[in-house]
C-alpha cells in the first residue's frame, strides 16, 4: 500500500489510532491534499490535539533538539510529578535555557500559597535532577498566569524558537491552545514539521515573523496511572476541578482503598488522621486489614468502580512500599492521590505494577 503523507505535518497517515500520528477518517483519505486530524483542527478551530508517542520515539525526537538554539518549556502536571518526568532531561536538552511550567494549580486548594508551592516545585525538580532556569505556576485551563507565563518565554526565548515539551495528560495542548486562544487570534494557521530527522507529528506555530513554537508529542512514561485505566475512563482518575481532602481517622491495622488502584495499610503509629486528596468520583473506602484481600476481590469491579478495570490489579499484578512517613510528608500514588497523614506513621502502599508511589515534603498542610 502507497503510504500517504499530510500535507500539514507530513506525518503518514493512518486510519487505526486517534491517539496516534497521522490519524485520519478513513473519508479523508479521499480529499485531494489530505490532512491529519491534528492539524486539522489547528487550522480550523485553533485547537491542539495531544499526540502520544512511546519513550524510544520521543527522546529520538528530544535528541534532535539538541542541535537546536531554543529555550526549551517542560510543563508539568503538579497533580502527576513523578509521571510528568522525562528520563534523561538534561543530557538531552544540553546547555538550553528550560523554563519549568507547573501546570493544574486549578486543582490544588484555592487557599494554598502559589510561592509556597513554587518552592516546593523547584525542590522537586532537583530531586529529580532536572535544572530549571526559571519556574512558573499556572493553569492552562483557567488562563491563570498566563500573561507572566508568556512574559518569561519572550525574556527567556530572546527572539529563539521556543519548544513545548511534556508527557501525555500534564495539559500541555491545553496550554497551547490557550495561548493561541488569547493572544494570537491566529486562523488558518499553517502546520509543518521542520525539525529534521523526525516524523512524529511536531508541529510549528509562528510567534512572528522571525521566531517559532513548537508543539511536541506527549512522551508516554510508564508510571502514569493512565496506562490502567480505560481512555473513556480517565475523567475520573484524572481531576478536572478543584479537589478537596477527604478525611478518614484510622486505627492501626486498617485499609484505606482508593478507588480500585489504590491501597493503603496503616500499620503502626497509633490513631491518626488520613486526608485523601483524588479526583472527586473515586470511592474512598475504610475496611479492616485482614479483611482487605477478600474485600478487594469481591468488589473491585463493583463498589470500588469507577474506573472499571479488566482485572484486579492489587490482587494480581502489583507493587507494595513499605513507608515511615513523617507529619509534614505527603504520599504521593503517580496520578491518582495525594496522601497527607496528621502524625507519623508506618504504612504499606500497593498500586498497579509500576505505577510510581514517593514521599515528599507536603504542601497541603495549614490548608483546610
Amino acid at each position: 500500500m502507497t503510504e500517504i503523507k499530510c500535507i500539514g505535518c507530513g506525518s503518514i497517515l493512518q486510519t487505526e489510532n486517534k491517539n496516534a500520528e497521522g490519524y485520519i477518517p478513513q473519508s479523508g483519505l479521499n480529499k485531494e491534499e489530505p490532512i491529519c486530524q491534528r492539524c486539522y483542527r489547528l487550522r480550523h478551530y485553533n485547537e491542539v490535539q495531544d499526540l502520544e508517542v512511546d519513550s524510544g520515539d520521543f527522546l529520538t525526537m528530544l535528541n534532535s533538539l539538541y542541535e537546536t538554539d531554543s529555550l526549551i518549556v517542560k510543563v508539568i502536571d503538579i497533580f502527576d510529578f513523578e509521571g510528568s518526568v522525562i528520563p534523561s532531561f538534561n543530557r538531552i536538552v544540553g546547555d538550553k535555557k528550560v523554563l519549568a511550567v507547573i501546570n493544574k494549580i486549578d486543582l490544588l486548594p484555592r487557599s494554598m500559597n502559589t510561592s509556597r508551592l513554587v518552592e516546593r516545585a523547584k525542590k522537586m525538580l532537583k530531586d529529580e535532577g532536572i535544572t530549571a532556569n526559571d519556574t512558573i505556576a499556572i493553569s492552562a485551563l483557567k488562563g491563570q498566569n498566563l500573561d507572566a507565563l508568556l512574559d518569561k518565554i519572550s525574556s527567556m526565548s530572546e527572539g529563539k524558537d521556543v519548544y513545548i515539551v511534556g508527557t501525555t495528560n500534564v495539559g500541555k495542548s491545553t496550554l497551547i491552545n490557550k495561548l493561541l486562544e488569547d493572544n494570537t487570534g491566529l486562523k488558518n494557521v499553517i502546520t509543518t514539521s521542520n525539525v529534521p530527522g523526525t516524523t512524529l507529528g511536531m508541529i510549528d506555530i509562528p510567534l512572528g515573523d522571525s521566531q517559532t513554537m513548537y508543539d511536541t508529542p506527549g512522551i508516554v512514561v510508564d508510571s502514569q496511572i493512565s496506562h490502567f485505566v480505560k481512555s473513556d475512563d480517565l475523567k475520573y482518575v484524572s481531576p478536572g476541578k478543584e479537589i478537596k481532602a477527604k478525611t478518614f481517622q484510622l486505627n492501626e491495622e486498617q485499609t484505606l482503598f482508593i478507588g480500585n488502584l489504590g491501597r493503603i495499610d496503616y500499620l503502626t503509629g497509633g490513631q491518626n488522621s488520613f486526608s485523601v486528596y483524588c479526583n472527586h468520583h473515586l470511592t474512598i473506602h475504610r475496611t479492616k486489614l485482614d479483611n482487605a484481600e477478600d474485600f478487594y476481590l469481591k468488589h473491585y469491579d463493583g463498589l470500588l468502580t469507577p474506573p472499571n478495570i479488566d482485572e484486579p490489579f492489587l490482587s494480581e499484578n502489583y507493587d507494595e512500599h513499605l513507608i515511615n512517613v513523617d507529619a509534614m510528608s505527603d504520599v504521593l500514588i503517580s496520578g491518582l492521590a495525594f496522601i497527607s497523614i496528621a502524625k507519623d506513621a508506618k504504612v504499606k502502599v500497593r498500586v498497579p505494577k509500576g505505577v510510581n508511589v514517593s514521599v515528599r515534603p507536603t504542601i497541603f498542610k495549614g490548608v483546610q
